[in-house]
């Protein structure tokens, strides 16, 4: 692996920004205010990797366990979750996500795929769709590394 470069290095940060300010608009493309960031983000990690206590998704979410609590609190609330003691322990409680909660997810995320198709089908032109479109393996890639 060779050095890196200043231009290299321009263009990982430019990099950087641009994914995290498309990161951040997709987030504002949500299901018509309906849920916050938090809470999007809660339901989404419990979608992604499953059943999880609350001190797990406080800890992956970066946040204190009465923060995770509130979340928790409202999204059972609106009917997202399920709880059920964890087979390992009876202690604890695992949280995940409800048959509302899955639909949820899947519309959100749908939302949000609907407007970067009409975003790219609308914004860019045949040749710059084909560049974006081209990028995607190295981009996937990037990810695994």
């Amino acid at each position: 692996m060779g050095r890196v470069t200043t231009h290299v290095a321009q263009a990982a940060g430019e990099l950087r920004g641009v994914v995290g300010q498309l990161h951040r608009r997709l987030r504002q493309v949500d299901n018509a205010d309906v849920l916050t960031p938090s809470q999007s983000a809660v339901l989404g990690r419990l979608a992604r990797d499953g059943a999880a206590t609350q001190g797990e998704l406080a800890t992956a979410e970066h946040v204190r366990q009465q923060s995770m609590a509130a979340t928790l609190g409202v999204l059972d609330e609106l009917g997202h979750l399920t709880r059920s003691p964890d087979p390992a322990d009876g202690r604890r409680t695992l949280i995940s996500l409800s048959k509302l909660g899955e639909r949820t997810v899947r519309g959100v995320h749908q939302h949000r795929e609907e407007w970067l198709a009409r975003a790219l089908a609308s914004e860019l032109s045949a040749e710059e769709l084909k560049t974006v479109v081209d990028a995607l393996p190295l981009l996937r890639r990037l990810t695994q590394l």
